[in-house]
């Protein structure tokens, strides 16, 4: 009955660990240059994900939220331990431990996807500052957003070339 008690908690944690899945590569599209062969954007894609990798501090993404959810568990069992001794004496502690376990690998769960997508997305930003100072094109969306001259042009731009003059002041 006791074994059975330790091993639900640990059961549930192994469950809600595996709920994390991250890429292992970049999230993102890079194009080749203008200009480079195939294996020259091979070669800098390969130089780029070690500079992401070690951006990022040398750990997948994977890892880091593998490691996030094992922190939290591993304290959720301290504190529910510490608590339950507290309450109750050695068999509080067990029950404690138990309970820390099971919450602390729940929280460990959130804590582990937050990491896991912070970390990618570091990734993916170092891997395509790379790429595209390697000369590569990044397709980006956005908005056209004019130059400051642009703005504050106080004549209006040139009609495009064919165009025929507008019809002087007063003539219809």
């Amino acid at each position: 009955m006791n074994i059975r008690i330790c091993l639900v908690p640990l059961a549930a944690a192994l469950v809600t660990a595996g709920c994390v899945s991250m890429p292992s590569g970049p999230n993102v599209l890079v194009l080749p240059g203008t200009g480079a062969s195939f294996n020259e954007f091979r070669a800098d894609d390969s130089a780029c994900r070690q500079y992401a990798y070690e951006y990022i501090g040398g750990r997948s993404a994977g890892q880091a939220a593998a490691d996030a959810g094992v922190r939290s568990a591993v304290v959720g069992t301290a504190i529910g331990a510490a608590v339950g001794a507290a309450v109750d004496g050695g068999r509080g502690a067990g029950v404690g431990a138990g309970t820390g376990l099971l919450i602390g690998s729940a929280a460990g769960s959130g804590a582990a996807e937050v990491s896991g997508y912070d970390a990618q997305r570091r990734y993916d930003h170092a891997y395509v500052q790379c790429m595209y100072a390697s000369g590569h094109r990044v397709p980006v969306s956005g908005r056209y957003s004019p130059s400051r001259s642009d703005r504050y042009r106080s004549t209006p731009p040139p009609p495009p070339a064919g165009m025929p003059p507008p019809p002087p002041p007063g003539v219809r």
